[in-house]
């Protein structure tokens, strides 16, 4: 039996190695043929198998990308894509986001990078025990993990509340335009 690319498959049926099966060839798994082009010696190399190679009906090889083809409905659906983005409403969304993110961002990087100085800047200070073993450098540390849930928690509240519900209203009517754009299909 001969494999997609005309080598013979092996069966098992014997004591020696598929690659010496393999037409009285050598067994180094690549090299140089006469004319300077890589030769597979390898049994488990397959290439027409993924379809690179093979000719395209004329005698050349075929390309191994196809070329892409630009359709009109692509071209519409982009068009819907940069409409809604321009609305009012996403302007709207994209606003409440940046409201609350980038005054969000700001203060936990100012509260983190306070942290970081006042370890560096201060050392007596971050050293100051407050109850027992426990001193300011540990309570500002198990802070900054109370301020990562915190704001994750806010960040998801503030979501919910402002603006998820005119998001999935935005996504359901880009849907409904591009749906309309493919004829109605499902």
């Amino acid at each position: 039996m001969k494999s997609s690319n005309g080598r013979p498959s092996g069966d098992g049926g014997g004591p020696e190695s598929p690659v010496e099966k393999h037409e009285g060839r050598d067994a180094a798994p690549t090299a140089m043929g006469a004319a300077g082009h890589m030769r597979h010696d390898d049994p488990w190399y397959d290439a027409l198998a993924s379809g690179w190679g093979e000719l395209d009906g004329t005698g050349a090889p075929a390309p191994v990308v196809p070329p892409a083809r630009r359709e009109d409905g692509a071209s519409r659906a982009a068009q819907v894509y940069l409409e809604v983005q321009r609305s009012a409403a996403f302007q709207e969304v994209r606003s409440r986001y940046r409201r609350f993110v980038i005054p969000g961002i700001v203060a936990a990087f100012s509260w983190y990078l306070g942290y970081v100085v006042a370890a560096q800047t201060a050392p007596g200070l971050m050293a100051r025990p407050v109850a027992g073993a426990v001193n300011v450098a540990m309570l500002a540390g198990l802070g900054q993990f109370l301020t990562t849930f915190v704001l994750t928690w806010a960040y998801a509240r503030h979501a919910r509340l402002h603006r998820d519900r005119a998001a999935l209203d935005l996504r359901w009517d880009t849907q409904e335009l591009t749906r309309g754009l493919r004829g109605g299909e499902s």
